[in-house]
């Protein structure tokens, strides 16, 4: 049996909020906790008072095909974002064998255990894989002058790495208008991405975000910030945080 999200998994946002999961059919526990399943909600207890992350609706990436009364079991490592747009964190204590696998066996056959001519089924080599993508970003913090225009672009270049890539996504929080933007495929005009998508293939990828002082102008009087998240494709995540300060 995979490793099952339950409510008793600690779950936290970028910003350190608590998570508080909430499960709407709770027939199956583990530990006293129970399962969670795809659309499940919980809030989070987020300290970042510019634009916090008030909770999450979880999804599952469907590598296992596990499911209580029609609904989609959510696995520990499946990526899930807080509302907005930015990575859980999650970490759940019960002890399992994780035989997580996409709906892709041979018939008649189960995993990973399963055997066809007495050889086992391995776990494939991308959902074995337990560490979360690395990503790093130059400059951590940029400074924008609206009243000068100056500087007239700033640039920003995030590095991710990982062995089994799966995407990767650009986050906006608008500091001043409260709000988050998915900027994956930038944000006409001024906010250019390159290369733009989200898609990810290769085990490294620069991303370059072109900022011009019209568009960094118009974000407000304020602290901005943006988020470049790597997702792996056995799930699990790291992100990078910039802080753009407009005077």
């Amino acid at each position: 049996m995979p490793q099952v999200l339950t409510t008793n998994a600690v779950i936290t946002c970028p910003h350190g909020g608590l998570g508080r999961s909430i499960s709407k059919n709770p027939i199956w526990l583990v530990n006293n906790g129970p399962v969670l399943v795809e659309n499940d909600t919980g809030v989070l207890s987020c300290p970042f008072v510019i634009h916090p992350c008030v909770g999450y609706q979880l999804r599952s990436m469907h590598l296992n095909t596990t499911k209580i009364q029609g609904q989609q079991v959510v696995l520990a490592t499946d990526f899930n974002q807080t509302f907005t747009g930015l990575p859980l964190l999650i970490q759940e204590s019960h002890p399992v064998y994780d035989d997580s696998l996409p709906a892709s066996l041979p018939a008649g056959l189960t995993a990973p255990s399963a055997s066809e001519s007495g050889t086992d089924i391995p776990l494939p080599p991308e959902l074995a894989d337990t560490r979360p993508p690395a990503v790093q970003v130059m400059p951590p913090k940029l400074a924008f002058n609206s009243s000068t225009m100056l500087p007239s672009t700033l640039a920003i270049g995030f590095r991710l790495k990982t062995t089994y890539p799966l995407k990767w996504i650009l986050t906006l929080i608008n500091g001043v208008a409260k709000q988050n933007l998915d900027a994956t495929k930038g944000l006409p005009p001024g906010l250019t991405v390159t290369p733009s998508g989200g898609s990810w293939r290769s085990p490294s990828l620069t991303i370059k975000v072109n900022l011009t002082a019209e568009f960094m102008a118009k974000l407000g009087v304020g602290q901005h910030f943006f988020y470049l998240t790597g997702v792996s494709q056995r799930g699990l995540s790291g992100f990078a945080e910039v802080k753009l300060t407009v005077t």
